[in-house]
């Protein structure tokens, strides 16, 4: 199993909208892509110096194929309708990681 972790640091100012966007419609729609198994919304625990609210959320990805999958037929659609939103009002950076085991 991969997870594709989408980190994002929010102005405070939008927080709020942003949140309510990312769990109503956002993560919702990238569950619908068929991509993904699920997904987990969480917050970064940190101070950040620069300001705003960092989130991460990270969404199960069966296989490197849906992986490729997501980049060629989503991904753009996805980035573009957030930066139509929140523009100038967050960084956002991707990483894709392999579950190597699961311990609980």
């Amino acid at each position: 199993m991969y997870i594709y972790n989408v980190t994002t640091n929010i102005e405070l100012e939008i927080e709020q909208e942003w949140l309510s966007y990312i769990k109503n419609t956002h993560i919702p729609a990238m569950i619908a892509t068929g991509c993904f198994t699920g997904a987990k919304l969480t917050r970064v625990m940190v101070h950040e110096e620069k300001g705003g609210k960092t989130y991460s959320i990270q969404y199960a990805v069966k296989d490197k194929e849906t992986f490729k999958g997501y980049y060629v037929a989503y991904a753009s659609d996805m980035n573009t309708t957030l930066d139509n939103l929140f523009k100038g009002n967050y960084v956002s950076f991707q990483t894709e990681l392999e579950v190597i085991e699961d311990f609980y």
